[in-house]
């Protein structure tokens, strides 16, 4: 099989790393003995397992009640928990494929899938959930993208959890006092942008995601102005269509026109903080910050609504990763490490996760649950993607390179063009490039 160079300067450097962060994963309890290619066993169903969190910190709390309530219900079963914060997960699983110490569960979104599976890490999961009791209960959009996420050939490595939608969340005080519309448009949301804005006051109508996981934000926002409907013209992406390119423009010159000059390398943890210290009117995130600003702010203050609409009142977003759980083909207790899984996505536990969360629930038992009504963004955002008024843009998570073309190779480009470094056509001629590139390889490794 081919392997691209990027991958393999990637794998050369997880393996320089290796022996280190193996250590540090037998530290947290694995026996740092599973690694890519090792087949592991189905085990006796009991004993010990290890759970990597793929959201450490922001959700520990909430897989901690689920573990206890799992332990309860499984009293032969104990359950590690691992959290590991979002920015650093995909680096540790990389390492400890090269030198050890996988969990036997972990988070496995869709953007991660290709990547681990291309290195023989995950465990399919078709037949598992065809003879479980979640079969027919999972929605089966999210089941169809952690499939396509795969690698092209359809196999199910990961158990959807939750979709998590993105979402304008804006100060509906603000908005109410300086007598603007809401920004159901992208025209309405530029208006307030520039409208709410008072830099010598330390107030601004928009906080820009600069830093980690920015380049997702940069996609949908173009995508949702240029009403480009694919990712894909045939083989060639549509990155740098000259509709998106237009788009970009506007987009990054809001940078310290209406923003802080700190979202140069905010992620979304900095970001989300920022707004909710209160001096911003609006703010791009997803579903997944709705509760911290209910804390920060109180829930009367604001609202959480689907992106703007763009050309012809039509709503195009980027599709937001879908989060699921995954087996790792090198767990010594498959059998104990399926029921967590399997628990973990049930009606009760699953709606109890996404209630925290703020997501849509995967289960379709736990997605009637009333605290949905209660919640509106999550509501919201739940009828966005099924009453036929949003189109949505589905990224290549199957490509094994997305995650660092998206990540590594160009959040520092898109740093340059909020600092007028770099052009927005440069820069997304040379993120096409790239995924062209990664798409031609893809093709050739799967004929």
């Amino acid at each position: 099989m081919k392997i691209s160079i990027r991958r393999s300067r990637r794998a050369a450097t997880a393996v320089a790393l290796g022996a280190a962060l193996a250590l540090t994963a037998t530290a947290c309890g694995d026996d740092g003995s599973g690694a890519g290619g090792d087949k592991g066993e189905e085990g006796s169903g009991k004993g010990k397992i290890v759970f990597w969190d793929n959201n450490g910190g922001v959700r520990t709390d909430i897989w901690k009640e689920i573990i206890a309530d799992f332990e309860k219900a499984n009293p032969d079963i104990k359950v590690e928990y691992v959290g590991i914060a979002s920015t650093e997960y995909q680096s540790k699983v990389d390492t400890a494929l090269q030198g050890g110490g996988l969990p036997d569960v972990g988070g496995v979104g869709a953007a991660m899938i290709a990547g681990f599976s291309a290195q023989g890490a995950l465990e399919p999961l078709d037949d598992r959930l065809g003879k479980s009791s979640l079969n027919g209960k999972l929605n089966e959009d999210m089941v169809k993208v952690l499939k396509a996420s795969g690698g092209g050939d359809g196999t199910l490595y990961s158990i959807p959890t939750s979709a998590n939608n993105g979402v304008l969340y804006y100060r509906t005080d603000l908005f109410k006092a300086a007598g603007l519309a809401e920004p159901t448009t992208w025209d309405a949301f530029y208006d307030a942008a520039e409208k709410l804005t008072d830099s010598k006051k330390n107030k601004f109508g928009y906080t820009i995601r600069g830093g980690s996981g920015s380049i997702a934000q940069a996609l949908d926002a173009m995508y949702g102005q240029s009403g480009i409907t694919s990712f894909w013209n045939g083989d060639k992406t549509t990155v740098n269509d000259p509709k998106n390119v237009a788009a970009l423009e506007k987009y990054a010159a809001l940078y310290k026109k209406v923003t802080p000059a700190a979202d140069l390398n905010n992620d979304f943890t900095k970001m989300v903080a920022q707004w909710d210290s209160g001096t911003i009117g609006m703010l791009n995130h997803n579903l997944g910050s709705y509760q911290d600003h209910v804390k920060a702010l109180g829930a009367d203050k604001f609202r959480g609504i689907p992106q703007p609409t763009g050309p012809g009142g039509k709503r195009v977003q980027v599709s937001n990763p879908v989060d699921g759980l995954g087996l790792f083909k090198s767990s010594k207790n498959k059998e104990a490490a399926w029921k967590f899984i399997e628990f973990a996505t049930s009606k009760a536990e699953n709606s109890k996760f996404n209630e925290a969360a703020g997501q849509v629930p995967a289960n379709n038992d736990a997605a009637s649950d009333a605290w949905i009504q209660k919640s509106e963004p999550t509501k919201l955002a739940a009828q966005a993607l099924t009453d036929g008024s949003t189109t949505i843009v589905q990224l290549p998570y199957y490509l094994p390179d997305w995650n660092t073309i998206s990540k590594a190779d160009n959040e520092p480009n898109f740093q340059k063009v909020l600092l007028g470094k770099m052009s927005a056509k440069e820069f997304l001629d040379t993120l096409a490039e790239q995924l062209n590139k990664a798409q031609e390889e893809w093709k050739q490794q799967s004929s």
